[in-house]
């Protein structure tokens, strides 16, 4: 069977765990929805994904209730982490602390409004440690950056039909969006007036590795097409979300994603548990300042 055949049944399976961390998870469960043999789904899962099922979904539940943490303070410790699968504060905090370096209501009190991102350094005796980085620019500095540069409102948006192909880690988004459109080429989807590409984010670069985190490469459609290849259906819910419109260069994605999480907490929104996406407006290789047109989307309640 193709590699192409393996993504596309994964796909499926990705899906179901972000939506099922409450659940227990075993690899006998999640190959049984894979329709695998748990032998063979663990082989498989562990080629594509680099992680055990179990590594997988423990890693993906404490970069969830991580983010939830940070980004819906008004939320209880406990609610956050039942909603992700854990039983009891001690288990909860044991596994945050040995991942994070620190316990989760101290995470909560340094993320956000601190730091911009949290990864881990292992020190010389082998124990992990949080490292925060600051912001680019001093807090200051970065709202005065947003005014210039971000039109920032509130919007409900309507659902949204995707083709999407899917890419673990950013070091393969390129790939991603070359295979998308390659099929909707010879679709006759693409290239159109309309069409409009799309970033969808399953998890977030302040709590996941850049080699981990999954982004989805998507274009926007008028209706959900058969899934062919390594292109599935993705579908964005209705709701409200923080829109920000500007015209960036690549580099300034990062500020931008910065101001607007800042913008949130000032103005009292709180993250709801869906997932951020970016859409272009043009191709920043055909400007001539290398810059992009693109709305950035903040999901809140």
């Amino acid at each position: 069977m193709t590699s192409q055949y393996h993504i596309q049944r994964l796909n499926t399976v990705f899906s179901f765990i972000e939506n099922n961390l409450h659940e227990t998870l075993s690899l006998e469960y999640v190959s049984d929805v894979a329709a695998y043999s748990p032998f063979h789904f663990h082989r498989v899962f562990r080629f594509i994904t680099g992680e055990t099922i179990l590594q997988y979904v423990t890693r993906l539940r404490l970069e969830r209730s991580a983010l939830m943490l940070a980004a819906s303070k008004d939320q209880s410790i406990k609610n956050i982490y039942l909603e992700f699968g854990f039983t009891s504060h001690a288990a909860f905090t044991k596994a945050f602390k040995k991942y994070y370096g620190v316990s989760p209501s101290q995470f909560r009190h340094l993320a956000p409004v601190k730091f911009r991102r949290i990864r881990i350094e292992e020190s010389k005796n082998g124990q992990t440690s949080p490292v925060f980085e600051k912001y680019i620019c001093a807090i200051t500095e970065l709202q005065n950056w947003s005014h210039m540069n971000l039109n920032i409102e509130v919007k409900t948006m309507p659902e949204m039909h995707l083709a999407a192909v899917a890419s673990i880690g950013i070091q393969g988004v390129e790939t991603a969006y070359n295979q998308l459109l390659n099929w909707a080429t010879a679709k006759g989807l693409f290239p159109a007036s309309d069409a409009k590409m799309v970033s969808v984010y399953h998890d977030s670069f302040k709590t996941t590795a850049p080699d981990k985190v999954r982004i989805h490469a998507c274009m926007l459609l008028k209706e959900p097409v058969t899934p062919e290849g390594e292109v599935f259906n993705e579908t964005l819910l209705p709701g409200k979300y923080i829109v920000g419109s500007t015209e960036l260069t690549l580099d300034e994605f990062e500020k931008a994603w910065t101001s607007l999480f800042l913008w949130m907490n000032e103005n009292g929104y709180q993250f709801r548990r869906s997932f951020p996406y970016e859409i272009y407006y043009n191709n920043y290789k055909e400007h001539p300042e290398g810059k992009t047109r693109v709305e950035f989307y903040i999901p809140i309640l």
